[in-house]
């Protein structure tokens, strides 16, 4: 788990120090750095830092040149970030090189690496950079499609759903009658009774709470995947009818966008395991209020069971939805933190401006900052 992360002169961000906790939320407004620290991270994943190189164009974000990435006032300092998860600690500093896509770090910090340094035992060990403990949905996920190109190394050996949720459907089709790990996640309706014994079992399939769950977001919705071909799965939607059954299997294409914006959200979860690191940007796209606030507090049960997420939202229900896991036990307070995130213009230079806030145990947040979440009162106040 990352404990902790500096970072210095990268793209926005000036210099801040990021004291993480399980659930991480990144608020403010468009274009005030919030994807800057997620694409460090990406970068990071993306990177050789074992071997002294950081990336900027890879599998996971491309940021372009050194000038790109290196924060534009930053004169002679060096990009420049300190890294701690389970108690090891990692610092690297490194070289500017005009019009490189890799920054390369300083001989400083070889020298570190190779006396006290943990950064092999990160490298080796951490989700960030361990392969199969690691989870990323980029905002702009795979829209309605009917079929899904399977993806036998990413989705059976990494077991992973796509950057985009792209291979969601594969997932669901492999393993979607295991049980999830965490049976915190598992939806309040889980319980059935046996007709034949007469008993109460709790369903805990991957698709039975993937159905579940994603009743929240469009009631009684079932999902079905079908394997089509060596190459594709195919992806319907179905919904239950009291004493009919269900209706006829829809095609993606023909329900709309926000379920199939949420179902890899929502997989991507419940596959989750405790140690296992998921960044998730705008959970909420294309989804109704009630759902999103259903996500934040799924969100918050899966973070309370160990599995450590990066959220990027924009959503007032959502964070209301968190805030609520929060009274209602279903998360310490202590396991949450949320930066908010605002543009500081000085007289020479502008940078972001990062504020830790706090969610006390009736759900209050420690600090309001202008614009963070007062726009429904805004515009209810120029109706009265």
């Amino acid at each position: 788990m990352i404990e902790s992360i500096e970072i210095k002169n990268w793209k926005s961000i000036k210099e801040k120090y990021f004291p993480l906790r399980n659930l991480n939320v990144l608020l403010g407004l468009n274009g005030m750095g919030k994807s800057s620290f997620i694409q460090f991270l990406l970068t990071l994943r993306q990177s050789e830092i074992y071997n002294g190189k950081l990336n900027l164009k890879g599998t996971y974000t491309t940021i372009g040149t050194t000038k790109d990435a290196l924060y534009q006032y930053a004169q002679k300092a060096p990009l420049a970030f300190d890294l701690k998860c389970s108690g090891k600690a990692m610092r690297m500093e490194f070289d500017y090189q005009h019009e490189s896509d890799v920054f390369t770090d300083t001989v400083v910090a070889t020298r570190m690496r190779n006396s006290d340094d943990h950064i092999e035992a990160i490298w080796r060990s951490e989700p960030l950079f361990h392969r199969g403990n690691f989870q990323y949905l980029h905002a702009n996920r795979m829209g309605p499609s009917s079929l899904s190109q399977k993806h036998y190394s990413l989705v059976v050996t990494n077991r992973n759903v796509g950057q985009q949720g792209e291979h969601v459907a594969h997932y669901i089709e492999t393993f979607g009658n295991d049980q999830i790990t965490i049976e915190g996640l598992a939806h309040k309706d889980s319980e059935v009774v046996d007709q034949t014994t007469g008993k109460t079992l709790k369903v805990l399939t991957l698709i039975n709470q993937v159905n579940l769950w994603m009743g929240e977001i469009s009631p009684n919705v079932t999902i079905r995947t079908t394997e089509v071909s060596s190459d594709y799965v195919l992806l319907e939607y179905a919904y239950k009818q009291p004493n009919l059954g269900n209706t006829n299997r829809f095609k993606p294409e023909n329900v709309g966008f926000g379920i199939s914006y949420v179902l890899p959200v929502v997989v991507s979860l419940l596959k989750a395991k405790a140690g296992d690191l998921l960044i998730i940007e705008n959970p909420e796209s294309h989804v109704h209020p009630r759902g999103q606030a259903e996500l934040g507090k799924m969100i918050a049960i899966a973070a309370m069971n160990g599995v450590q997420i990066v959220l990027e939202t924009h959503s007032d229900h959502v964070i209301n939805g968190i805030r609520v896991a929060v009274k209602e036990n279903q998360i310490a307070r202590d396991k949450v933190v949320i930066f908010y995130f605002e543009k500081r213009v000085a007289e020479a230079e502008q940078y972001s401006k990062i504020t830790n806030i706090e969610i006390d145990q009736n759900g209050e947040l420690s600090d309001y900052p202008k614009d963070m979440l007062d726009e429904w009162g805004n515009q209810l106040m120029k109706l009265l």
